[in-house]
């Protein structure tokens, strides 16, 4: 199974994680974070994957994220309503996620990312 590669094409860090796929020939299918948001259910799943909480999967450096006082919001928010929230608009997520089957990455660290594709 291939890689899946969530990501914004105009984001720096997405892609330098793209040119690392491509230098290390890893084989991934790309998806627009944008133009394809993952569904509720979709990021869900992601997320129990990562085993990371809900929070971390928030582009918290991002405009819309800022805009929309976010950090003070999601205080009293459930993960559930978190995570419609993140659905809504892909914008407001973290990026880029590298997903295999139960396997994810959110951001790019070049030594985590290293450390899978060698798994």
């Amino acid at each position: 199974m291939n890689y899946i590669l969530i990501h914004y094409p105009k984001c720096s860090t997405c892609q330098k994680a793209k040119k690392f796929l491509d230098e290390n020939n890893v084989k991934y299918t790309e998806r627009h974070i944008v133009t394809e948001t993952p569904s509720f259910d979709e990021l869900k799943t992601i997320i129990e994957a990562s085993g990371l909480p809900v929070s971390k999967f928030f582009n918290t450096s991002g405009l819309l994220y800022r805009s929309m006082n976010l950090k003070e919001e999601l205080k009293n928010s459930s993960d559930e309503e978190k995570i419609r929230l993140l659905s809504s608009n892909g914008m407001l997520i973290k990026r880029p996620i590298l997903v295999k089957k139960n396997k994810v990455l959110v951001g790019f660290k070049e030594e985590d990312w290293k450390n899978e594709i060698k798994s």
